[in-house]
């Protein structure tokens, strides 16, 4: 049947007023070229975006004391103060003979804005309740610069010089990295810090009649800076200098020591150099080591300044350090250890090569759909087609107009190009042509329909611009929960929203003032008779045999509508199910080349044993093939050189390791082999292989937290846990954080001998320190430094547990007495770390999975088991003690609650706009319902092809409903159109169908098709494939199932033949 004709409509057609203005259209075309392509190399590139570290570490020191006494005397009093801050969120902490150290984290949904006055607070408040801790506490110290990222790290070495001259060196080496543009901080690693030793034998002091405090006393007195005075005269005043303090090791050998006088004889003098060796070392034990392809080094991390251009920092880092090695000595080099601009530059690379195909595949579908014309009569087969490239031509030049328009938005909002901002450009891509291609289609159609092309062009303002409005808003809407997100994961994917919307923005812009004008300008104005041997009648432009196919079958649906219907929902319950057997996963790990591996050694291990274990494991990484170099932190984890890097805390029993491979093929096949190799050669340690990973930080797939009050039930109880952990088949190297208990030697005293002879527990105590550890007692100063001086006793003499019962201990005489003819002691045990959760002791037990599963489906299968375990625990009277999910599942489901809160005002949002484009609630809710349509095709594309859904996949189903609805409203629209005028219902529902069907068909074709190049992707992989498989379902349900549900709404009946036909 024909239908009326459309009339054009009265009132402002911004496409008509672009025509009338071609001028001005031309020279805005040319400046948003221009300043979008300047604005792209103005774009800060970085490999993740910026985000917020809400946490801060404070760290105490009480000498002497238990972990117990620690957690008890200052832990829990400091943590008593932090749960009174604004937004405080988790305070974990763990307590170490002698060390607290409590992780305060705040509520994500605190601003970003608002984290520095919070951290001011905190040391208020702390500061506070200083006085309120044990006498001898140190600190607390407090350390909030977690956000920062040593991209770049340098290692300097140079065989003959000594740590003292290779730190000068390191010094001079910053000074000058700090000149370079962007960077913002450079810190040093793997410094030992310089003593001086003053080595002294009881015994022999003994044998003088002198002791510890009497040679600290000297000392002290006579290295003091101490003021003498000014004399003032009436002219001017002169300043009283005292001499004697040390300027050479020489000065601390002549120091003369005054011995204890009798009543018959005065003190014997002495001098410091006959009775102790005095040498210069470094700190023993010693602090974090670094050591690079088997060196000790000194390693340079260097820090980029917010939102600068790492790639632009590289290069001039190159500039700098080559400049900086030919100043060096002959020796000395300096090696690049880490190098993220590398790894960014091939990342935007990557990803500007997956763009540029993306653009090849939409160009090819604008192309292909919109000038595939056929020839009735001709003369071969391949020849029956031919392809007008004009329509794509159209397309072609949009993309890189709105991709620039983009760019200068960027630019202004500051959002620098990272992984996630390339990848939502790509995603961003299939929807920004979805306008331009409707608007082409239409200008086409009209044409050939018969109307000149300024009708034509002016026409799909009309009919297509307030629908398509409509649906970008609508697909931007889909978005929004990401930008609403108050988490960490949220504001690590922000720019998915950010991008996407401003691209979708600006492509309706696009469409409707500048698509006209390329339409005008590309397309060719046809006659009625386009040419020889072309299908005739042009007016019937949707009477071919596919055309009357596709009508048939939605007449077919319409008809069978509740079969229809019912199928539909058959279809979104086999959908629902199938996501059940999808496996869930939070983040995936990082395509960089590096391996990371983790050495624990036991609790209470020496710095000395750690490193000689890590020298073995250093010779055996460095012979296997594929491994270009070897870093280790000895006593440490690395710095965070990576953004999402969970970073272990100064340990002496741990170190960590860096493996840079040759690729990524290298990397699975080291992967692999280390685990077996590692348990092979070094049973003795812990060892941990695992990839960098993207999105926040965690550090197992699987863990749980068991909590309670008292600290040895807790430890029983935690063993069960990790007993079905470890008999679970998928679970791999289970542990927990408590790690061993530690030895300790317990000294007990007979107190009524002791208080005869004068000696009390304080003076034993600070015997004991200066001649096991070492006690230091002033200062000695050269330029600028200031270099401890320590006083102990020789090592061979004081390195053995035996020889506490060898030790000397000062009297009210002034006499030495052994220590065992007052104390007693005893070899003890006692926990070697105490960790809390929220005020409570609290045992992370954890563990890897095995290949190709993930953590969360791991923890689903465990969560049954361990729930059981709970409840056997309050059957027996054990009230106070749980178990919590902690992990990547506990970061996921704050990360899902986060998006979740968003999809209220989504709906309300999407909602609106449905009112007030279709004016009536019911069709409103008619295009609502077919936002879930593509969950099934969503589940069949993930379990095909294989893939985990994540919290990327989460973020594009939640998009993938704002396109689902796009298409929809459209449809309805086109629907309500013709009934307006005055076609039947019944022939309105099927012709729209039929005539949505190409512009429908073409913007997901083009969406899905530019999602192929990013489904290679690690990170949009899972994303790319879900809102491909449900974008394809969707699209097909929408064009046959939505149709039927309209004539169900509105009990459509199909109209009854006329008499006589």
């Amino acid at each position: 049947m024909s239908t009326p004709p459309e009339n054009p409509r009265k009132g402002f057609n911004i496409s008509r007023w672009a025509l009338e203005h071609m001028a001005l259209t031309r020279y805005l075309m040319v400046v948003i070229l221009l300043l979008g392509g300047l604005a792209y190399f103005q774009l800060g590139q970085d490999e993740d975006p910026p985000f917020t570290f809400r946490a801060m570490v404070v760290r105490t020191y009480w000498p002497g004391a238990t972990a117990q006494q620690v957690a008890e005397q200052v832990t829990d009093k400091i943590e008593r103060v932090l749960q009174e801050v604004p937004s405080a969120d988790k305070i974990s902490s763990y307590s170490k003979p002698g060390e607290s150290q409590i992780i305060f984290q705040l509520r994500d949904t605190s601003r970003p804005g608002d984290v520095p006055q919070l951290w001011y607070t905190v040391r208020k408040k702390i500061g506070d309740i200083r006085h309120t801790l044990p006498q001898g506490t140190l600190g607390p110290f407090f350390n909030d610069e977690f956000g920062d990222v040593y991209g770049v790290i340098y290692a300097l070495s140079g065989a003959g010089f000594t740590p003292a001259e290779l730190k000068d060196l390191a010094d001079g080496v910053r000074h000058q990295l700090l000149r370079v543009k962007d960077v913002a901080k450079v810190e040093l690693f793997g410094v030992q810090d310089e003593k001086l030793y003053i080595e002294i034998s009881q015994k022999r002091l003994a044998t003088l009649g002198l002791d510890m405090q009497q040679v600290i006393g000297q000392l002290n007195q006579q290295n003091a800076v101490e003021s003498a005075g000014v004399i003032t005269t009436d002219l001017e005043q002169v300043q009283l200098r005292v001499g004697g303090q040390f300027d050479a090791v020489e000065d601390l050998r002549a120091l003369p020591l005054r011995g204890p006088a009798t009543a018959t004889t005065p003190g014997r003098q002495l001098r410091l150099g006959d009775i102790a060796q005095i040498t210069r070392g470094y700190s023993d034990p010693a602090s974090v080591k670094v050591r690079f392809d088997g060196e000790q080094v000194v390693a340079l991390g260097v820090a980029m300044t917010k939102g600068g251009d790492i790639i632009a920092l590289g290069k001039a880092l190159r500039q700098a350090t080559q400049s900086i090695a030919t100043q060096l000595p002959a020796g000395v080099t300096l090696k690049n250890v880490q190098d993220q601009p590398q790894a960014v530059a091939s990342s935007v690379n990557e990803f500007i090569q997956v763009l540029i195909e993306a653009v090849v595949v939409v160009l090819a579908v604008s192309f292909v759909s919109l000038g595939l014309h056929t020839r009735k009569d001709a003369p071969v087969w391949w020849r029956r087609w031919t392809i007008d490239p004009r329509p794509g031509l159209v397309v072609g030049v949009t993309i890189p107009l709105v991709l620039a328009a983009t760019f200068l938005a960027m630019w202004y909002w500051d959002i620098g190009l990272h992984k996630v901002s390339l990848g939502s450009l790509i995603i961003a891509l299939g929807l920004l042509v979805d306008d331009a291609i409707i608007a082409v289609e239409m200008m086409v159609r009209k044409m050939e329909e018969g109307h000149d092309k300024l009708r034509s062009a002016t026409f799909a303002y009309e009919i297509t611009a307030i629908p398509m409005l409509t649906g970008t808003l609508i697909t931007a809407a889909g978005f929004l929960p990401i930008g609403m997100a108050k988490s960490m994961t949220g504001e690590y994917t922000f720019a998915i929203f950010a991008v996407t919307v401003i691209a979708l923005v600006l492509s309706w812009l696009a469409s409707v003032y500048f698509v006209p004008y390329l339409g005008m300008l590309f397309l060719k104005e046809r006659v009625r008779q386009v040419g020889e041997g072309f299908a005739p009648n042009p007016h019937e432009v949707f009477d071919t045999p596919f055309y009357n196919r596709f009508r048939r079958w939605v007449y077919a649906c319409v008809e069978h509508r509740w079969l229809t219907i019912g199928a539909t929902v058959l279809i979104f319950a086999l959908g629902l199910l199938g996501m059940t057997r999808v496996q869930q996963q939070f983040f995936p790990d990082s395509s960089r080349p590096e391996i990371m591996v983790d050495v624990w050694f036991p609790e209470g291990t020496a710095l000395a044993a750690n490193e000689a274990v890590v020298q073995d494991m250093e010779g055996v990484f460095r012979t296997l093939a594929g491994v270009q170099s070897v870093t280790a932190w000895v006593g440490s984890g690395v710095p965070r050189f990576y953004l999402p890097l969970d970073q272990v805390f100064p340990q002496p029993n741990v170190s960590q390791f860096i493996l840079l491979t040759d690729g990524i093929a290298q990397r699975k096949a080291l992967q692999e082999q280390l685990p077996p190799l590692l348990a092979e050669k070094f049973p003795q340690v812990r060892a941990r292989v695992k990839l960098l990973s993207n999105g926040p930080p965690v550090p197992y797939p699987v863990q749980f937290r068991v909590l309670g009050p008292d600290p040895q039930q807790l430890r029983t109880l935690s063993d069960t846990v990790k007993q079905a952990l470890r008999a679970h088949p998928d679970m791999r190297g289970v542990n927990d954080n408590w790690n061993e208990a530690v030895k300790a030697v317990q000294l007990e005293i007979d107190q009524t001998k002791a208080r005869a002879l004068g000696v009390s527990s304080q003076s034993i105590a600070q015997a004991s320190k200066i001649l096991f550890s070492g006690t230091t007692v002033g200062q000695y100063r050269e330029g600028d430094k200031l270099i401890d001086i320590v006083l102990r006793q020789p090592r061979q003499e004081g390195n053995q547990i035996g020889a506490v019962e060898q030790a000397y201990v000062p009297t009210a005489s002034g006499q030495a007495i052994p220590l065992t003819q007052i104390a007693q002691p005893q070899l003890a045990w006692e926990p070697g770390v105490l960790w809390r959760q929220g005020r409570e002791y609290a045992i992370t037990v954890q563990g890897d999975v095995r290949a190709g599963i993930q953590g969360a489906t791991v923890t689903k299968a465990l969560l049954p088991q361990l729930r059981a375990l709970e409840h056997s625990w309050q059957e027996q009277g054990l009230q106070g003690y749980r178990i919590e999910v902690a992990g990547a599942v506990e970061e996921s489901a704050k990360g899902a609650s986060a998006i979740a809160a968003g999809l209220p005002v989504m709906l309300f949002f999407v909602f609106t706009l449905l009112m007030l484009q279709l004016h009536s609630f019911s069709r409103a809710v008619l295009v609502f319902l077919t936002g879930p349509l593509g969950i099934a095709g969503v589940a069949a594309a993930l379990l095909v092809l294989d893939r985990p859904f994540g919290f990327v996949a989460l973020l594009g189903v939640v998009a993938l409903m704002g396109m689902i609805q796009r298409n929809s409203v459209i449809l309805i629209d086109q629907i309500e159109t013709d009934r307006a005028r005055g076609v039947p219902a019944w022939d309105a529902i099927v012709e729209a169908a039929v005539r949505r069907l190409r512009p429908i068909a073409l913007t997901a074709a083009a969406a899905v098709l530019a999602m192929v190049p990013l489904s290679r992707s690690v990170f949009w992989g899972p994303m790319a494939v879900a809102i491909m498989g449900g974008l394809m379902l969707a699209t097909v349900l929408t064009l046959l199932t939505l149709p039927a549900m309209y004539a169900a709404w509105f009990r459509v009946q199909r109209p009854q033949p006329a008499a006589g036909e």
